[in-house]
């Protein structure tokens, strides 16, 4: 369930400032006509920084609704309060979600050992598995492979998005986990290579636009033929780096409305447009990936 090529999915605005869910369930057929192993619904790409709470839960809902069992979902319920990650766990145990992603606490930048409190209360209340984030770049604080040791003796906590980048951790966390543990690369720039060396897939923003190159890449990597994936990685370098040219989810937002997988790339704020520049980037790797 949790390996190849999961979708960190964006989450849909329209010109009023309103959930899109009609281009949210066109989004979620995308997926499952490509092959996407997995969402992630309201993640951190879902902007569920800018989510009230009643939208967090009615936009997991109504994934879980399109999905209708064809392709498994996961709910992003990680807050940088405890109590609040708490909250987002209790209210989408019963929503029919797969497992859930949860973030290290965010800007208060709490120790090891309060990061390995956080996640022990979480697990107290989950009833589906749970993935651990660990994205230093956009939280300030950094988990320690030992503490992701100590958390894998949880039974219901089974995985972890390591988005550092740090291709040597794969080695460590496998020896400190052992081999149960799921290991999932958060970078696309280095997800292959995160495999190759002992992981089991990738949480993408690329996927949102090349779901099925995605799909095949990683297919081709459990198979073992790292020629070919490695093919189809290089034509998708471009999309790896330039969706980041601007705060995550703003380049991605307005490829897919170029590509007409949405109607309309508005963010909340404080996250703005693409930038004239941006989009130059963008368009780009567009063109060398060969989507359009």
């Amino acid at each position: 369930m949790f390996s190849g090529s999961i979708v960190a999915l964006i989450t849909p605005f329209n010109a009023d400032d309103e959930v899109d869910y009609q281009s949210l369930k066109n989004l979620v057929e995308f997926h499952v006509d490509a092959g996407t192993s997995a969402i992630v619904a309201v993640g951190t790409t879902g902007e569920s920084a800018t989510l009230t709470v009643e939208e967090h839960v009615k936009v997991v809902g109504k994934i879980v609704e399109f999905a209708d069992g064809r392709i498994p979902v996961i709910a992003g319920t990680g807050a940088n309060a405890t109590h609040e990650a708490v909250t987002f766990s209790r209210l989408l145990n019963d929503s029919g979600i797969a497992g859930c992603l949860s973030v290290t606490p965010y800007y208060n930048k709490p120790t090891q050992e309060g990061m390995y409190q956080h996640f022990v209360e979480i697990a107290k209340v989950s009833a589906v598995p749970i993935i651990l984030y660990n994205v230093p770049g956009r939280t300030g604080v950094d988990m320690h492979p030992e503490t992701v040791a100590r958390l894998s003796k949880i039974d219901n906590i089974v995985a972890l998005k390591d988005a550092t980048g740090d291709l040597s951790r794969v080695e460590i966390h496998r020896k400190l986990c052992g081999d149960d543990f799921v290991l999932l690369s958060g970078d696309d720039a280095t997800g292959l290579d995160f495999v190759k060396l002992g992981g089991q897939g990738v949480i993408s923003v690329t996927n949102n636009l090349a779901a099925k190159d995605m799909a095949d890449m990683f297919r081709l990597a459990d198979e073992g033929n790292y020629a070919e994936a490695e093919v189809i990685n290089e034509r998708l370098m471009g999309l790896h780096n330039g969706l980041f040219v601007e705060s995550s989810p703003i380049p991605v937002k307005w490829a897919a409305q170029q590509l007409h997988l949405i109607e309309n790339s508005a963010l909340r704020l404080p996250m703005t447009p693409l930038s004239d520049a941006g989009q130059e980037v963008v368009n780009a790797a567009l063109d060398q990936a060969g989507i359009r």
